[in-house]
């Protein structure tokens, strides 16, 4: 097989035939994996959550993960937040001419690892290849589907006056690493980004109540917007503790320098809670108990004042309405 991909590799010749069965068949085999145009798939009773995610990440490659992990990441944590147990996995593939072979195993072996981590299977897919210069390197599009747990019913607009805010780690970590990732500003930090597919930790919450209003990822835009897209769909105010928002004092320090707020820096791999207050110390708990949750913490609560808006509350007393960012903060971070 050639060392680079060439536009034979998209023309469905021998050359296509090749990189599916050397690159993608041998990373991705399961008993559904297909080479027909579309997978049969067996049904069950009940709800199903799909989703579909473009991945157009730069660079392609980063601390804690590459634009494959990302790409199964993404997706299955779309349908896990609905409540839906990750099942089965398509994928796109558009590549640049010229793209190295040896990268795009390495892509295709991290998408075969997380999507196995993840229990989801990866049946069919599709690949193109973009003349140089058409495409930057290389995008993944991945439809993921899922069956809802049975009595689980989560939604933005199910935030109710009362409610913990929970959020399960350290905040702004993958857009932090992203930002250093392209060296623009020549800061040293050892940051990584928390991608993590994250069906085991919701799951594991379910075991203990399914009393949830609403989770959440907290990707483009982070924690902070996610909180206001929560507000506005559920009509509610959001009252925040400054102090109980865990950040990693790396990621702290950057933002410092750069002026940037780390609630509206994206993550990868970390959900926000919606719980009645009743049931909130045991969803923390129960978190507490997975990996990529160890420091789920409760950082704020619903309220059904300022409607609409997320009030964040300082160490000193202070009260101040947390201001939205305008515009891209950093592009093309997933």
């Amino acid at each position: 097989m050639e060392n680079v991909i060439t536009l034979a590799h998209g023309s469905g010749s021998i050359q296509t035939s090749e990189l599916i069965d050397k690159i993608f068949k041998s990373n991705f085999d399961n008993p559904y994996l297909t080479a027909d145009d579309a997978a049969v798939l067996p049904n069950d009773t009940g709800k199903t959550a799909m989703s579909t995610d473009g991945f157009i990440v730069s660079p392609y490659e980063f601390p804690g993960g590459n634009i494959g992990k990302l790409a199964v990441c993404g997706s299955v944590n779309d349908i896990a937040c609905m409540g839906a147990k990750p099942k089965f996995m398509t994928c796109s593939y558009i590549i640049e001419e010229g793209f190295p072979v040896e990268e795009l195993e390495k892509i295709a072996k991290s998408m075969g690892d997380t999507a196995r981590k993840a229990g989801i299977q990866i049946v069919a897919g599709d690949t193109k290849v973009a003349g140089k210069g058409q495409v930057d390197k290389i995008f993944i599009t991945t439809t993921a589907i899922g069956d809802i747990v049975e009595g689980v019913n989560t939604s933005g607009a199910f935030a109710k006056p009362g409610d913990k805010i929970i959020v399960t780690g350290d905040v702004g970590r993958h857009g932090c690493t992203i930002l250093l990732a392209r060296n623009e500003f020549n800061i040293d930090a050892d940051i990584t980004s928390d991608c993590a597919p994250l069906w085991n930790n919701i799951e594991t919450v379910f075991n203990e109540t399914k009393d949830i209003h609403v989770i959440r990822d907290a990707t483009r835009g982070g924690v902070g917007t996610v909180l206001y897209e929560i507000a506005h769909q559920s009509n509610v105010g959001i009252s925040l503790e400054s102090d109980k928002i865990p950040v990693d004092p790396g990621v702290r320090g950057v933002c410092a320098m750069l002026g940037l707020e780390p609630l509206y820096l994206a993550c990868e791999g970390r959900l926000v809670f919606f719980v009645p207050a009743e049931v909130a110390d045991k969803v923390v708990d129960a978190l507490r108990k997975c990996e990529n949750s160890e420091k789920a913490a409760i950082i704020g609560e619903v309220t059904d004042e300022n409607k609409g808006k997320v009030i964040l509350n300082t160490a000193v007393g202070a009260r101040t309405i947390l201001s939205r960012p305008s515009g891209e903060l950093l592009p093309r971070i997933c």
